[in-house]
């Protein structure tokens, strides 16, 4: 950072990036809002990505909907009269590839002058890494508005005021020491049942997403936890393999975890007997969510 910067920040893309004064107002991907304001950041507003619409999907939102945070619709049809008036500091995206933002064309932030943000959420870092990376972008914002404020006291009351308005810090249980709570009743529950666990997205009812345990970070947690995922076999696709749902069923799971964000269906086909638990492939990259998710997955193997 120069010394005419107050800010800044090099994202997962390796591009360096700075402000000459602290990010206040962040617009983000839901995703990685949702994320944010768990870690103590609150957006002013929030996009999506091709898949959603004009509508927040429940899924994807974690707090922000009760946080008051405004939904802006798919960052692909984003109404850039609309934020340009919301005056963004940042814009935080995530990305799977280590090279492009994956809900907001990266042009929009340009035409703006804002700096954009680019997380990884891939297979090519370790859960525990992604929610380091989004840790520490939430600190900077944090830490630099905590030196705005101190240089604020000798300012007037009013700017004291919008100060401390800014963005909240987490409380303490939305830390790692939950996450690793979760983590020890997760790894518990799970040598002591030992059932076997498909992931899955649903397409219709003649089609189906098998997940590929290694190639999603929280999966790949999972199973280093001692979960038993099941593997779909070999086939076209890098993160999925797409079949029938009679494909799911020969794979025989005690246990589903199914899609549920609004672009998946529910599961059409499960063998007698088998569990259903839900599941976001785009869990807010924060300790407190993968808690709350691991939490979650232990009531069900436990059930």
């Amino acid at each position: 950072m120069s010394g005419a910067q107050a800010w800044g920040f090099t994202d997962d893309r390796g591009t360096e990036l700075g402000a000459v004064r602290v990010p206040e107002r962040v617009v983000a991907y839901v995703r990685a809002g949702a994320a944010l304001l768990d870690l103590g950041v609150t957006p002013v507003a929030v996009y999506g990505s091709g898949h959603d619409g004009a509508v927040l999907d429940p899924a994807k939102a974690g707090g922000v909907e009760a946080a008051g945070v405004p939904y802006l619709g798919s960052g692909r049809a984003l109404d850039e009269g609309l934020l340009r008036e919301l005056r963004p500091d940042v814009i935080v995206d995530v990305t799977y590839d280590g090279k492009s933002p994956y809900a907001l064309d990266e042009a929009v932030a340009e035409r703006l002058g804002v700096p954009l943000v680019a997380l990884s959420v891939g297979n090519e870092l370790t859960l525990p890494a992604i929610l380091d990376r989004f840790g520490a972008l939430s600190a900077s914002l944090l830490d630099a508005t905590a030196t705005v404020a101190t240089a604020a006291t000798v300012a007037t009351a009013a700017t004291a005021t919008a100060a401390a308005a800014g963005p909240r810090r987490p409380a303490e249980s939305d830390g790692p020491a939950e996450l690793l709570e979760a983590e020890a009743v997760l790894r518990s529950v799970a040598a002591r049942t030992g059932l076997a666990v498909l992931a899955l997205s649903g397409a219709g009812p003649d089609q189906v997403h098998l997940a590929r345990p290694q190639a999603w970070p929280e999966l790949a947690r999972l199973a280093a936890l001692g979960v038993r995922l099941l593997d779909p076999g070999p086939g076209p696709g890098a993160n999925w393999l797409t079949a029938d749902w009679g494909r799911a069923a020969e794979l025989r799971p005690d246990l589903i975890l199914f899609d549920n964000r609004f672009h998946a269906v529910p599961p059409y086909e499960t063998p007698p007997g088998t569990r259903l638990a839900p599941w976001n492939p785009e869990t807010p990259p924060s300790p407190a969510a993968y808690a709350r998710f691991f939490r979650d997955l232990a009531e069900s193997l436990a059930a």
